[in-house]
């Protein structure tokens, strides 16, 4: 018997039940997710919406830069294990919650989104490195 949309949508919600805040992390946390347990950090802005460096060009760990435009063309990129965290970071978190669901549908079960704007992020990460 085939199963039908919302019992696939249950299935696919259910890791975020678990999750604190849906899975919605701060900064602080993303910061924990990539130092300690090794998360890949994914940057899906659009380049219309990149001011000055993307996550990759700053050279936070594990980060890459997938533009969600054409986020399929970098799918290969990502971890093989459908295990590994993976937080995803945009602007104000449209894009990528999106990518999220993508994620989700595609296995990974332990996909993150950064709560506030990467460019946070990546202000923190260039302030810690100058210190």
């Amino acid at each position: 018997m085939k199963e039908s949309i919302a019992e696939r949508l249950k299935e696919v919600i259910a890791p975020n039940k678990e999750k604190e805040n849906l899975g919605h992390v701060t900064i602080h946390q993303c910061r924990e997710l990539i130092r300690d347990a090794g998360a890949v950090l994914v940057d899906v802005r659009p380049p219309a919406k990149v001011n000055g460096e993307n996550a990759q060009e700053a050279d936070i760990p594990n980060a890459y830069y997938m533009p969600y435009p054409e986020f399929y063309e970098y799918a290969d990129e990502l971890p093989v294990s459908k295990s590994d965290p993976i937080v995803v970071a945009c602007v104000k978190g449209w894009f990528a919650n999106r990518v999220m669901g993508y994620l989700e549908m595609l296995g990974y079960s332990n996909v993150f989104v950064l709560d506030t704007n990467i460019e946070d992020l990546i202000e923190v990460h260039k302030a810690e490195k100058e210190a």
